[in-house]
């Protein structure tokens, strides 16, 4: 009985941790939604924005992936179309030539800026009590 109860507590803050990810994710869409972005495109620009391997500028598309929680073919097709924009651009990786390489344009560091504010505005007022 004990272990019912215990192991319906952990479903419901499981439900509960989904629910909330879940509104936040929506919020992050509508508010980035007037800058021609979603969550997930913002994720991508904020990840290339931050401090890459070695003081490198670019990012491999499975450093990436790893940070952002895509799938490889999502991710991909997020940076392509990213790419279309002109907020990041490709190139081969130099030290190994089946790698991908991939970093903001300065459209992208510019767009990245300006909706930075909304979308820590967006976490603070979904993520603390």
């Amino acid at each position: 009985m004990a272990a019912d109860k215990a192991e319906q507590a952990l479903v419901e803050q499981w439900r509960e941790m989904l629910s909330l990810h879940a509104r936040t994710q929506c919020e992050l869409d509508r508010a980035l939604h007037g800058h021609g972005l979603c969550g997930s495109d913002f994720e991508v620009l904020d990840v290339l924005a931050g401090t890459a391997p070695a003081g490198a500028r670019s990012f491999r598309v499975q450093e990436i992936a790893e940070r952002v929680h895509l799938s490889q073919s999502a991710l991909s097709r997020l940076i392509a179309r990213l790419e279309r924009d002109g907020l990041v651009e490709r190139a081969m990786c130099s030290e190994d030539r089946r790698g991908v390489q991939v970093a903001l344009t300065e459209k992208g560091r510019s767009l990245h800026g300006e909706v930075l504010p909304v979308q820590r505005s967006v976490l603070t007022r979904m993520l603390t009590d």
